[in-house]
């Protein structure tokens, strides 16, 4: 575990919303997860990757639909947990992985991240130290400049301050050195004990996921499993962030990406069944740093490209598809034969943010947008 901020850890966190954002690494294919309905160029230039017309999953009227792989995730489109959003990306023509991520998860020419910049800005109590946690091995470029946030694998990885392992004469220091009542530091102090409490507790029960969910035996379905672990413990959790690697399909796309689909229709499917009412408090956005070009290649793979998919699940959804699917002709396509962008994802990102609590702050938090 890592800690990139002394922050103090607060417990009082019973009413807090919680926004988690799961970042699929390498640029998806979003013809591949929202495949076009009804369009015969699809199909003319994705002679083997195109997904059959009849296994689509489709979404009432809407000229898309998800991915058969998906149908974990069809049923809370149904009941009004997902919001399904094609066509979305960034104005930015690069093609670089590395360079169209910083720029996404800085949310332009900026330094820092965007989810860095929303829990410094946002209204409300200051943050604390977990306010914000990246589930992984490193410090995630969205979360930069962020006034506490730390890097997790695990619950039972996780300590307060540089060591490792039980807490409990942390926790006997904290309550002698603020245990008098008029110290000023004492209820900051007093959420600190409740709050390491709350997280010893969860590491000696290890109690199993909610409501009959059951997660993978993978580091992404874990990450979300710890996040759900969190959440239900009400650790003041705000903020989460989470990868799903292995998205750059230029070779021999359906084997590669086929189970990946999977992993996260199931993960995303077991989180949401885990928390059960909780997720009316969460909100989980799944975003790409690009999508592909709309023919496929010479290798049965797909190429960098513009326009991408994102999904958003829980909070106050309400289960719609976010504008249509973009135009994808053949001979009005964009530059080399990209999806063009029909959605700044800041202009997706923007209201989830306010109702999160962003408030006036959005000016700070995306102001080239």
């Amino acid at each position: 575990m890592e800690m990139k901020d002394t922050g103090i850890i607060s417990g009082n966190g019973d009413e807090q919303d919680t926004l988690v954002v799961v970042f699929l690494r390498g640029g998806a294919d979003g013809l591949t997860l929202v495949p076009p309905v009804g369009n015969s160029d699809y199909y003319k230039v994705r002679p083997t990757l195109a997904v059959a017309e009849k296994d689509i999953l489709k979404l009432g009227d809407a000229n898309c639909g998800l991915n058969p792989a998906f149908s974990g995730l069809l049923n809370i489109y149904k009941e009004g947990g997902l919001t399904v959003a094609p066509g979305v990306g960034s104005s930015d023509k690069t093609r670089s992985h590395f360079y169209a991520q910083d720029l996404m998860e800085h949310g332009g020419q900026l330094a820092g991240g965007w989810l860095g910049r929303f829990l410094r800005y946002r209204e409300g109590r200051p943050p604390s130290a977990l306010s914000a946690v990246a589930l992984g091995k490193a410090m995630p470029e969205v979360l930069r400049g962020a006034p506490a946030a730390t890097v997790m694998e695990s619950l039972e990885t996780f300590s307060l301050g540089s060591g490792s392992g039980p807490t409990e004469s942390l926790q006997t220091e904290l309550g002698a050195l603020y245990g008098a009542k008029e110290n000023i530091l004492g209820p900051v102090a007093r959420d600190t004990l409740q709050a390491l409490g709350r997280v010893e507790r969860l590491r000696r029960e290890d109690l199993p996921p909610e409501n009959g969910a059951e997660y993978r035996d993978d580091s992404f379905s874990n990450g979300l499993r710890q996040t759900a672990r969190l959440i239900k413990a009400r650790v003041g959790l705000e903020a989460v962030s989470i990868d799903l690697n292995g998205w750059d399909s230029h070779i021999a796309q359906s084997s590669l990406i086929s189970p990946l689909m999977t992993l996260l229709s199931e993960g995303l499917a077991a989180f949401h069944r885990d928390l059960g009412e909780l997720m009316n408090a969460v909100t989980v956005v799944v975003m790409t740093e690009f999508g592909r070009r709309v023919a496929e290649n010479s290798s049965f793979g797909t190429d960098h490209g513009r326009g991408g998919s994102m999904f958003v699940m829980g909070g106050s959804e309400r289960g719609n598809v976010l504008g249509e699917m973009p135009v994808i002709e053949t001979g009005i396509l964009v530059g080399p034969g990209d999806v063009p962008v029909v959605t700044d994802y800041r202009d997706l990102l923007s209201p989830i943010l306010i109702r999160h609590g962003a408030g006036r702050a959005m000016g700070k938090i995306f102001p080239e947008n």
